[in-house]
């Protein structure tokens, strides 16, 4: 594949984005609506999704583009401490879980990244937390793997290559950052 050709797929990708842009809406709505009744949002994934999982927490935490308040959100991913005592002591499958049981209260936000839609540790997570009653967002490529089952909303970038399932969550992670961002700046 040359570079016309790598410029080529990225764009119809972001191309086909765009026809969810209802269901990425609804996803900011929702997830406004649960930070302004004082809940929070959790973001997990592995590998890149697990680093988006940290930039969309950030985001939130600290500013995406306006000066505001805090907006209450936690990446999963970030405590090597915790991760590694779950992972030896339990197992790999099990670090979004307990932190799910740990942390999410009814009312907040679990929002699983996964390119494949099928990590394990995530779709574990996702379980978790609709038994804690939190709301469930799967962001995902491909099909939607079996995360799509059981989310509650799902996010779905329409590509079987990775990076261009990547570039599309960070992107769609953005817009989610810059609606509920205005929202907090209204």
């Amino acid at each position: 594949m040359n570079l016309s050709d790598i410029f080529k797929d990225h764009i119809k990708v972001i191309n086909e984005i765009e026809k969810n842009s209802d269901t990425i809406f609804n996803a900011a709505a929702k997830l406004t609506s649960i930070l302004k009744n004082g809940n929070k949002i959790l973001f997990m994934g592995n590998g890149g999704s697990a680093a988006d999982s940290q930039h969309l927490a950030a985001e939130l935490i600290g500013r995406f583009q306006k000066e505001r308040n805090s907006i209450p959100a936690i990446a999963l991913t970030t405590d090597t401490s915790i991760i590694t005592a779950i992972g030896n002591d339990y197992s790999f499958d099990d670090i979004f879980t307990r932190q799910v049981k740990g942390l999410a209260n009814e009312g907040d936000a679990v929002f699983g990244i996964s390119t494949s839609g099928n990590s394990k540790n995530v779709i574990n997570g996702l379980i978790e937390a609709k038994r804690k009653k939190a709301f469930t967002i799967a962001l995902s490529g491909k099909d939607g793997g079996k995360m799509k089952d059981i989310a509650d909303l799902n996010i779905i970038v329409p590509s079987n290559i990775t990076a261009r399932i990547q570039e599309g969550h960070i992107l769609i992670g953005h817009i989610l950052c810059e609606l509920i961002e205005e929202e907090f700046c209204g």
